[in-house]
């Protein structure tokens, strides 16, 4: 499966897409796949139409508090590479895509081809890549086209017309544009930026698919961005809810269900503005 498939038939369906991030190893690397099984489900059986799948890094540059803290303590745990290509499987059993993101140099430790071609053999769709541009890319380019993978670089308000071109024609599915200047985590309101740097994008290529993450906390604000972007990310929300768990003693059941009704809610957003 592409991820290209769960934003067609989102518009299909004259709606957004509901992406949702999670970090693999949070709490464990078991729950974490249970978490990402209920991504998929919600309580309804509906779930996000992708699965951001996280690999925990040591010194992530975008990554609020919430996913921070989550991501530290998978690594104090033992998380490794190999983890999200387990998550991969496990999502793509479910038949819903998944993408791995990353930062770069783990893919590199691992070997480009050879991450490529585990992550294709896993059934993962393929990579957001936050540190990674397109004209240091020429290794994935190469590795994404020979196993077929996905490749989603990511934009911001500050970018260029001249990185968005570039960018735009790098992506090979979507474009993860970053909606705000600064890390992820949720927010009461989304960012007024979003819509000037969508609609520049479709300015250079009205056909990419866009997706917007960065800020959104609940359904309404899913309805917000969906009413714009063909895509809607949402990470620390969804994560909030297993760490406060985690930090409550409590199983991870708990935490999942909570996440399960944070994405019923999700999902109702992006379904009540038809586009």
């Amino acid at each position: 499966m592409s991820s290209i498939d769960a934003f067609q038939r989102a518009r299909d369906e004259h709606r957004a897409a509901l992406v949702g991030y999670l970090p693999v190893g949070h709490p464990t690397v078991d729950d974490s796949l249970a978490a990402m099984r209920a991504l998929t489900e919600g309580t309804t059986g509906t779930g996000v139409d992708l699965v951001e799948i996280g690999l925990p890094y040591s010194d992530p540059m975008m990554d609020g508090t919430v996913i921070q803290h989550a991501t530290t303590r998978a690594l104090d745990r033992g998380v490794r590479t190999r983890d999200a290509l387990r998550a991969a499987e496990t999502v793509a059993s479910t038949g819903t895509p998944c993408v791995v993101m990353t930062y770069w140099n783990l893919v590199e430790h691992y070997g480009v081809d050879a991450f490529a071609r585990d992550l294709a053999a896993a059934g993962g769709s393929g990579l957001i890549t936050p540190d990674l541009t397109p004209d240091e890319a020429a290794e994935w380019m190469e590795a994404s086209d020979a196993h077929g993978l996905d490749r989603v670089f990511l934009v911001a308000p500050s970018s260029t017309d001249e990185r968005l071109r570039s960018t735009l024609a790098a992506c090979n599915a979507w474009v993860y544009a970053t909606s705000i200047m600064g890390v992820t985590g949720t927010r009461t309101h989304t960012s007024s930026a979003a819509p000037a740097l969508v609609e520049r994008i479709r300015g250079v290529d009205p056909a990419i698919p866009v997706g917007v993450g960065l800020g959104v906390s609940d359904g309404d604000q899913a309805a917000e961005v969906g009413s714009f972007a063909d895509g809607v990310i949402v990470g620390s929300a969804l994560v909030r809810a297993l760490v406060e768990a985690d930090e409550a003693g409590q199983p991870a059941s708990s935490g999942i269900e909570r996440m399960r009704h944070i994405v019923d809610d999700l999902v109702t957003g992006v379904r009540r503005v038809r586009r």
